[in-house]
C-alpha cells in the first residue's frame, strides 16, 4: 500500500466522519399554564442548588451532613420529575434545525431587503424571510402561513423567541478552533 493510498483511505474515514455530524439543532418550549412553567423553573434551580450544595461539601465533611444533602438532592430530584411531568403534559415543543448554506442563502436572496431593512443593519427584508426561514428550518413541519400567523398572533415576546431560535440555530458553531 503506498502513501497515496493510506492517506486516501484515512481521508475517507475522516470525510464520513464528517458527513456524520448532526446538523445543529434547537427548540423551543411554549407552556400553557405560567404558573406551572414558574414552578417548574424554581424546581430546576432548587435541586440545582441542592445539587452544588452536595459537590461543595468537603470529603471529610459530617457523615450526617452528607446524609442530610444527599437527602434534599434527592428530595428536590423527586419533586422536579413531579412538577416536570406537569410542565410537558402542558407544553408544546417546536424544533429548528439549520438549513444548508446554500438554502440559506437560496432562502435569503428570495427575501430581498427593503430600505427599512438595510437601515436596520438587515439583508433580508424580515416581513417575508422571518416566517419562510421558520417554516423551512421547522423539524416539525411548520407551514410558511403558519409562521405568518404566529409571527403576528403570537405575543411580541414569543413571536421573537420563535424568530430567535430559527435564526439562531444557523449560527450554531460546531466547530473549534485549535492551537497548533
Amino acid at each position: 500500500m503506498t502513501s497515496t493510498n493510506t492517506t486516501a483511505n484515512g481521508w475517507a474515514a475522516l470525510e464520513k466522519r464528517l458527513d456524520g455530524i448532526p446538523k445543529p439543532t434547537r427548540t423551543l418550549a411554549l407552556c400553557a399554564d405560567p404558573d406551572v412553567r414558574d414552578r417548574y423553573q424554581a424546581a430546576k434551580q432548587a435541586h440545582q442548588r441542592a445539587s452544588n450544595y452536595l459537590q461543595s461539601l468537603p470529603k471529610n465533611a459530617e457523615k450526617d451532613a452528607r446524609a442530610l444533602a444527599t437527602s434534599q438532592v434527592a428530595e428536590a430530584a423527586a419533586h422536579l420529575e413531579a412538577v416536570k411531568q406537569e410542565y410537558d403534559a402542558i407544553t408544546v415543543t417546536l424544533t429548528f434545525q439549520a438549513l444548508e448554506r446554500g438554502e440559506l442563502e437560496d432562502l435569503r436572496s428570495q427575501h430581498p431587503a427593503t430600505e427599512e431593512d438595510e437601515e436596520l443593519g438587515r439583508d433580508f427584508h424580515f416581513d417575508t424571510f422571518a416566517p419562510a426561514l421558520i417554516s423551512a428550518s421547522s423539524v416539525d413541519g411548520m407551514p410558511v402561513e403558519y409562521a405568518q400567523q404566529a409571527m403576528k398572533k403570537w405575543s411580541l415576546t414569543d413571536s421573537d423567541d420563535l424568530w430567535n431560535v430559527a435564526w439562531a440555530v444557523q449560527q450554531r458553531k460546531r466547530s473549534d478552533l485549535g492551537k497548533g
